[in-house]
Formats: C-alpha cells, sequence, structure tokens
C-alpha cells in the first residue's frame, strides 16, 4: 500500500509550526490542508485528550464565526497522534496566509474564560472530557513560542 502523505515528513526534524499538509482538487476548488502542529513528535509528550478536546471546541467555534473565514471553513479537528490539529480551508493557500487567523484563534483561546461551547451532554459525546485551563497554557505557549515570530522553518516542512 503507497504512504499517504502525511507519513512522509520526518516527524523527527518536524517543529511545531503552521504547515501545508496537502491540497486537493474537488470539483473547481482547491482545499488547503493544513498541520497545524503545537509539539514536537516524539520529542516532547502529546496533549492530553481534555486539552485537545478544549481546543477543538474552541477553535471550531472561533473559525465557524470568524466574520472573514467562516465560509471557508471545512474542518477544525486533532490528529490523532495528538501533537497538533488539522484546519482545511477552501482556497489555494500558503501557511503563511493564515498567520493571522490562527494568531487570532490562539489569543482568543488562549484568554477564553467563559463555558466551553458545546461542552453539555445534549451537545457533545464526550462532555466532561475538558481542561479549559491547560488549552489556555497550551494556546498561550504556541502563540509565544511558534506565532509570534514564526520563522520559515516553521512554515515550511522539513525536506
Amino acid at each position: 500500500m503507497e504512504k499517504i502523505t502525511s507519513f512522509t515528513i520526518d516527524h523527527l526534524r518536524l517543529l511545531p509550526g503552521i504547515y501545508v499538509s496537502r491540497k486537493d482538487q474537488v470539483g473547481d476548488s482547491t482545499v488547503t490542508t493544513f498541520d497545524i502542529r503545537m509539539t514536537a513528535p516524539n520529542r516532547e509528550p502529546v496533549m492530553n485528550t481534555a486539552e485537545v478536546h478544549t481546543i477543538e471546541h474552541l477553535g471550531a467555534t472561533f473559525l465557524r464565526n470568524h466574520p472573514q473565514w467562516k465560509d471557508r471553513v471545512i474542518y477544525f479537528g486533532p490528529m490523532g497522534c495528538r501533537t497538533g490539529f488539522y484546519l482545511l480551508l477552501t482556497g489555494d493557500l500558503t501557511s503563511r496566509a493564515i498567520v493571522p487567523l490562527m494568531e487570532e484563534m490562539f489569543s482568543f483561546m488562549a484568554t477564553y474564560t467563559g463555558e466551553v461551547p458545546g461542552a453539555s451532554p445534549r451537545d457533545c459525546g464526550n462532555y466532561l472530557d475538558m481542561n479549559p485551563g491547560m488549552a489556555r497554557l497550551l494556546s498561550q505557549r504556541f502563540l509565544d513560542e511558534v506565532i509570534c515570530n514564526i520563522t520559515e522553518e516553521r512554515l515550511n516542512y522539513p525536506q
């Protein structure tokens, strides 16, 4: 069986960052899949499910309500390895093009103190598995260490 694209990236050299994972043609449209890598794979601890779940709820809610981007959002959700998230947007986009959006989203999550959207038994299949405090901490860390001074090596996969 042929390896899928995401398994061809050297995870031993991959840094936290914002990467274009792939681009797909769907009819006349391009869908860009972004790898929002929050931890260094295989070199630092993965995120626990509670904070991943919280970031998923907050991030998806933020993106689907964003005045400029909401109509381009197809999906935002966690990677199975718990080192980051996938974001799918319509359009032929670059990593650099979404840095301002990611800065807004992670700033929102780093300062969010209200009820987690959708964290109720009626709205979510595992509503008790949430950790807003750790989600804020990880979001602030990603802002400080990656987004605020983003470099080319954190926008392009290692060769």
